[in-house]
């Protein structure tokens, strides 16, 4: 097993002078064979992730090779323990970031599960310096909450959209709307080539490169976006050639921080805060969903592999089913403070029942829901039915509607008040039935 060349992963692409090469130069004193392992790991992993993921991958472990060679006292990879990730676990949710904070849930679960693939992989190839098991268990990895995609609702993105037309520079309204109507990515739409219109049929479409998910796509583009794009190039042409990109101009090409710096610009200027890139690629799925989209054709839209992908839109609460109630609300409204003159075909079946339900009629022992326009002729027949209930605390009404039926002469009515009676002064509350 040799380093790596030049060109390759892990320390063989470290800067001289960087704090990686120094990292890399303390772990290769005290554990030379390990990092053997780790680049030689790298440079296959190399063969078929991204060169970010592979960075990512480098750092993870680059840190742990460090925490091994210092805190653990361990000089070999395949030295590992399972109490030995416990400890690791505890020192890695440490680790200082920016601003005087820990790193992040998401580094933190990044981290722990680049360990435990580089520990499965070498396991499962049988390399010379692999412990026995896993020392990594998949419960190590914390769980990924899974929080609702934030987006713009209709009058937030329609004031974003205004600001970006009323904008200065046609470069601020061609980023919004490019992501607003495509749903691209922000590296996606840095990386358009100077040829990404391409026209099938009789509609425009544009080519979206290899992105995060190492996909390209084509996407329909909207009538107002293929002319917007049009007189961009015929007014950029020379710099779009020399830069090879679509979004090119004097200033350059665009890379993801310049348009989120556009993005958020805008942002403010609508009056809009918090908006970013990847909140426009949120809208655009919520907006389609509410709009009967289908999830396939989402998912083709934003270049998704997988659907679970495309489902968690579904879950975001339906627009069409928010206005709907914002109108029936709107027609409620009128009922407080206004006089109760409406449409003869405003209350609806479910309404009318509700009415009568919350109409409910105080008896002097409990409650009658007989509607108020049906007359009872059924005199005591509460009294007597099978789900009637009553007890102690209802004895001084019981004894005054006895008094009541035989002020009245109403002897049978006055009998049942005084089996009541009798009933519910020997405990709590009783079931009578007939």
């Amino acid at each position: 097993m040799s380093a790596l060349p030049a060109r390759g992963p892990a320390a063989g692409r470290a800067v001289p002078g960087s704090i990686a090469a120094a990292q890399w130069a303390q772990i290769r004193a005290a554990a030379p064979q390990a990092v053997v392992t780790i680049q030689r790991y790298l440079q296959r992993l190399a063969a078929f992730l991204a060169p970010g993921s592979v960075d990512a991958a480098e750092n993870a472990l680059r840190q742990f090779a460090r925490w091994m060679i210092t805190d653990a006292g361990l000089d070999s990879i395949a030295a590992v323990r399972r109490d030995d990730i416990e400890d690791y676990k505890v020192w890695l949710a440490a680790q200082p970031r920016a601003g005087g904070r820990t790193i992040t849930a998401e580094t933190h679960r990044q981290r722990i599960r680049t360990v435990r693939a580089f520990f499965e992989r070498i396991i499962e190839w049988d390399w010379p310096d692999a412990p026995p098991r896993n020392p990594v268990i998949a419960g190590d990895i914390p769980k990924k909450p899974e929080p609702l995609p934030k987006f713009l609702d209709d009058r937030d993105a329609a004031r974003l959209m205004a600001a970006a037309r009323a904008s200065a520079d046609p470069r601020d309204r061609l980023v919004v709307e490019l992501l607003a109507r495509t749903g691209m990515r922000a590296g996606e739409l840095a990386g358009l080539e100077a040829g990404a219109v391409v026209q099938i049929g009789a509609g425009h479409w544009l080519r979206i490169p290899l992105g995060k998910l190492r996909n390209d796509r084509y996407v329909p583009l909207h009538p107002e976006l293929t002319e917007l794009l049009a007189a961009w190039t015929a007014a950029n042409l020379e710099h779009i050639r020399r830069h090879k990109r679509l979004v090119a101009d004097h200033r350059g090409p665009l890379d993801r921080y310049k348009i989120g710096r556009i993005v958020s610009r805008v942002g403010r200027a609508a009056g809009v805060p918090g908006v970013h890139p990847h909140r426009l690629r949120h809208t655009l799925a919520t907006q389609a969903i509410n709009r009967g989209m289908r999830l396939e054709a989402i998912a083709a839209l934003l270049g998704h592999r997988k659907m679970e992908m495309t489902l968690i839109y579904a879950r975001i609460a339906n627009r069409v089913v928010a206005d709907e109630y914002a109108q029936v609300s709107a027609k409620i409204d009128a009922l407080y403070g206004q006089p109760p003159q409406l449409p003869a075909d405003y209350e609806t079946t479910g309404m009318a029942r509700l009415r009568r339900e919350a109409h409910a009629r105080m008896l002097g022992n409990g409650l009658c829901t007989r509607p108020a326009e049906l007359d009872c002729r059924m005199e005591s027949a509460c009294e007597t039915c099978a789900y009637f209930r009553t007890g102690t605390e209802f004895l001084p009404i019981l004894v005054r509607q006895r008094d009541h039926a035989r002020d009245h002469g109403q002897a049978d009515r006055a009998a049942l008040f005084d089996g009541l009676i009798q009933r519910a002064g020997t405990g709590p509350a009783t079931t009578e039935r007939s």
